[in-house]
């Protein structure tokens, strides 16, 4: 029985401590789940899908009602022109009332094609919103996964430290045997000591880096910065990226829609502050109800009611040249939108083949340094042999452990530079997933 209970309390506690393992796949979830720049550009979507409507461009009917009533005292002093001229009222005190109800509607026929190019306007506006969206998700993303490779990189330069601290301990037992058979000095056995000392301290700051690199993939996540996670994964690097491929997808890059988008955006501003110098013809119509009544005087009882119906026409005669000017600064700022959407791909297009430069010569470095890495391993292990059977110094097993981690801590970051510049290649392209 205790030992089932044992089983049970030792699967219980593998299964919590699996619970805290942190996939790439859950960290870019929760950041995209949680990010707040992400949720500001879904409202925006949101808002502009709501903005996107014939109404709000102006091309359907308004419709409007009305309705007062005013009680009023007032003194009168008439005299009438017909009849008897000299017949006058006079009252104080009197009362009146005017009651009015109405119902109109005005319809927009034409005013140069400027509802059309409203509503066109607002359709870009939605569909760049998407695209900044999409440019915000694909941001996240990549972020996600570099901090994520990051705190990769920095525990496998960790496991080379460890692999090296062991060798240091078997280096100083070797050495306290041969002590203790009179074959060692003091002096051999305190730099062994100290040596194991600076690797073990080397280890805590190591480990102050990786606590660092999980805290800031911690904020990504919007996460409590002191929760703890354990990531266990390795860096593999896709290898198979091609820089034309990568330069042919730049024009599915969401940065770039937008940037295009905007420029179409201007091009109807300027269609919109055009139409302003055109003609508008509108349609109205309604239905009024009217009733005055009074208890003195010419007029005691007025009453009205009845349709209507009537059509405007405004033309736009002189407005001092402020609509020409300011059709030709909205053409103007067509222009610069044109040519920030060149620049940009410009600087995307150099960007992409200076990532792929280092990219395809991160590779090259990182197949050299995988053989120098196993080399070094194998050297320390054939020092060390050697260490022990007399036939190498002190010095030449310090070497070879500074040559294993050098070659270490070189082999961890090329991975890195390798997956941080695969990473932005896809980004730019458009095509990154996980």
């Amino acid at each position: 029985m205790k030992k089932v209970l044992f089983a049970l309390v030792l699967f219980t506690a593998c299964l919590a401590k699996a619970q805290n393992v942190l996939t790439l796949q859950t960290a870019i979830n929760t950041a995209l789940k949680n990010n707040f720049d992400i949720q500001l550009a879904k409202n925006n979507v949101e808002i502009n899908n709501i903005l996107n409507n014939y109404g709000v461009a102006g091309g359907l009917p308004y419709v409007a009602g009305s309705a007062s009533d005013v009680e009023q005292l007032s003194s009168l002093n008439q005299k009438f022109s017909t009849g008897d001229s000299s017949r006058t009222v006079k009252a104080s005190n009197v009362a009146s009332n005017s009651l009015n109800l109405g119902v109109s509607a005005n319809m927009l026929l034409y005013n140069g094609m400027r509802v059309v190019s409203t509503k066109k306007r607002l359709e870009q506006i939605q569909l760049q919103s998407e695209q900044v969206l999409n440019s915000q998700l694909q941001n996240t993303i990549a972020e996600v996964m570099t901090r994520y490779y990051d705190v990769v990189r920095q525990q496998s330069y960790s496991k080379t430290l460890e692999l090296s601290i062991q060798v240091s301990k078997l280096r100083l037992q070797i050495l306290q045997t041969r002590q203790a058979a009179g074959l060692a000095n003091n002096a051999d056995i305190f730099q062994a000591q100290i040596d194991l000392n600076q690797l073990e301290q080397q280890l805590e700051t190591q480990q102050l880096t990786i606590d660092v690199a999980k805290t800031e993939l911690l904020r990504l996540m919007i996460l409590n910065p002191s929760s703890k996670i354990e990531i266990k994964d390795t860096i593999l690097v896709d290898k198979a990226i091609l820089l034309d491929s990568v330069l042919t997808s730049l024009t599915t890059n969401p940065d770039i829609i937008a940037a295009d988008q905007q420029v179409k955006i201007n091009e109807l501003v300027a269609k919109e502050t055009a139409a302003q110098r055109y003609p508008s013809v509108s349609v109205n119509a309604g239905y009024t109800y009217g009733r005055s009544q009074n208890a003195a005087g010419q007029l005691l009882l007025n009453q009205r009611y009845g349709p209507q119906a009537g059509v405007t026409v405004a033309i736009p005669i002189y407005s001092g040249s402020a609509l020409r000017r300011q059709q030709k600064v909205a053409e103007t700022e067509t222009k610069n939108a044109s040519l920030q959407k060149e620049s940009l791909i410009n600087d995307y297009n150099a960007n992409a083949v200076k990532t792929y430069q280092a990219y395809e010569n991160t590779l090259n470095q990182l197949e050299k340094e995988k053989k120098n890495y196993a080399l070094t391993a194998d050297l320390v292990k054939l020092v060390l042999q050697k260490f022990e059977l007399r036939q190498a110094t002190i010095i030449d097993l310090r070497e070879a452990q500074q040559s294993f981690e050098e070659s270490g801590y070189r082999l961890v970051n090329l991975s890195y530079v390798a997956k941080a510049a695969e990473i932005e290649l896809k980004r730019v392209s458009n095509q990154l997933s996980f």
